[in-house]
């Protein structure tokens, strides 16, 4: 959990250097790796062991865990969220052994764009896309509703964790949640254009905020929000409940 939230906070480092004219090319999970590997491959392994044991843990929530929960659709929600972040988890510490390896975690933006030519090109292509793009934006919704009511309190022993972590989870959440809607609104456009250049994760989801009018403030914002939910990280490993 802790190194997941290192991950965000190193993200909203590189997001912030993009907001204030800085040379960070890529703001995304690839780009954090990047910046790892200036200090020294070592770190790329213990990001990518740390990872895997994270995502292992996630998935073994998403099978058997949340049974504090007494309502069984909360509880599913629950686990299918945990469920995805072993995937994406898991798919940062590919990235970190491919890197320590190889020396490149190859263009996330590029890989996305060539996955979605290819659904595009399959008939219905752009419903599918469409439905892909209508499923995050529900998701970033989820995402943000869990930061303005505070839900995310209900997860942590709040007896172990500071008083402080409220204003912060909120920020986190709904930060993280405004950058998975823009994400689902780039391959909504994708879907309407059935151009999958429109198309794009984290990275071009930043730059795009940047390019917006007043994009400093507004990448700065999501950024903060990001780097917020890398220190809910931190608390939530320790006060998380099992």
């Amino acid at each position: 959990m802790v190194v997941y939230g290192a991950v965000h906070v190193l993200i909203a480092w590189l997001a912030l250097q993009v907001a204030f004219g800085g040379d960070a090319e890529r703001t995304d999970s690839k780009g954090a790796l990047t910046e790892l590997a200036e200090k020294g491959a070592w770190l790329l392994w213990a990001v990518g062991i740390g990872l895997v044991f994270f995502s292992l843990w996630q998935l073994l929530l998403a099978l058997v865990g949340y049974t504090y929960v007494t309502k069984q659709r909360k509880r599913i929600s629950k686990r299918v969220g945990s469920a995805a972040r072993a995937i994406t988890s898991g798919g940062i510490a590919f990235g970190a052994f491919k890197y320590a390896t190889s020396g490149s975690a190859g263009d996330q933006t590029q890989q996305q764009q060539e996955l979605t030519a290819q659904v595009l090109s399959w008939p219905g292509g752009q419903w599918i896309v469409g439905a892909i793009a209508i499923g995050v934006i529900i998701t970033a919704g989820v995402i943000v509703y869990k930061g303005v009511k505070k839900s995310f309190e209900k997860d942590l022993d709040m007896g172990r964790a500071p008083s402080w972590i409220e204003p912060v989870g909120r920020i986190g959440w709904i930060g993280k949640g405004v950058a998975y809607g823009v994400i689902g609104v780039l391959i909504g456009l994708a879907a309407v254009k059935a151009d999958p250049e429109q198309s794009g994760g984290l990275d071009k989801a930043l730059h795009t905020l940047a390019e917006q009018p007043y994009g400093m403030f507004l990448l700065s914002a999501v950024a903060i929000g990001i780097a917020a939910f890398g220190v809910y990280c931190f608390v939530a490993a320790r006060a998380l409940k099992g």
